[in-house]
């Protein structure tokens, strides 16, 4: 889809490896910053609209799943009443992501049989406490929240004062799947005090419930339990088809 692509419309996590397949494209970076208004979602749409309607081989690149905080839905919409045929690509997401290169099993039939994503941020000029915090604290399962590391103070806050225990294990994951990727973790009363004393940048992803507290990858604090790559020998968990040697 690549190779073959005209104009490459990509957000800011799109990594360089993955833009160089489109060597022959026009590569257009719409990333939004946190904090900034650059690049809204009504521009986006019009630039896909307008290239496409140029008769351009368009790809909108996301950095994971279109339809899972990514925004697919409003400009899946837009062009289908633009009259503009698409076609959608499944992605990894980052809660995926980030499970499988920290070690973190987000569900497991011991202690957690499901799995909540929640958006840590929400759209302009609405707030957090939009979010149903009572329910919330009340779930013994994973939560998972994406793109929270700016409001981290108020989501481990919202949680502890709604009933969630402040011994909660919780773990956040900077810059997951990439050679910065850090993994801090502590509990729900420490966790955001742990983030800020760590420096840890966007994106990353915060991780609260009993799972937090089962890397199978790192320590306690954070160090990776295997120093070494593979070697001959050893076991990697291929995620499809299961256990190889």
């Amino acid at each position: 889809m690549l190779g073959d692509a005209e104009v490459v419309i990509y957000d800011r996590l799109a990594p360089v490896e993955v833009l160089n397949l489109a060597a022959s494209a026009e590569l257009i970076s719409v990333g939004k910053e946190p904090g900034t208004s650059l690049n809204c979602q009504d521009d986006i749409n019009r630039l896909m609209s307008f290239h496409a309607l140029r008769g351009k081989k368009v790809v909108r690149l996301k950095g994971g799943d279109p339809f899972i905080f990514g925004r697919g839905g409003e400009e899946a919409e837009y062009l289908s009443g633009s009259g503009i045929p698409f076609e959608i690509i499944p992605g990894v997401t980052a809660a995926s992501g980030v499970a499988a290169s920290s070690g973190i099993p987000l569900t497991d039939r011991r202690y957690s049989s499901a799995v909540t994503f929640v958006a840590g941020h929400r759209a302009a000029g609405a707030e957090l406490d939009s979010l149903d915090w009572t329910s919330l604290s009340a779930l013994g399962h994973t939560l998972v929240f994406y793109m929270g590391i700016a409001n981290i103070r108020e989501i481990t806050g919202s949680l502890l004062k709604h009933g969630k225990p402040g011994a909660t294990p919780a773990a956040i994951v900077s810059r997951a799947t990439t050679p910065g990727q850090k993994v801090v973790f502590g509990t729900l009363s420490d966790i955001a005090v742990r983030c800020a004393q760590e420096a840890l940048p966007a994106p990353a992803l915060l991780i609260i419930g009993e799972a937090a507290s089962h890397s199978v990858l790192h320590n306690s604090t954070g160090e990776p339990l295997w120093a070494a790559p593979l070697g001959k020998g050893d076991t990697c968990i291929h995620p499809s088809t299961g256990l190889t040697r």
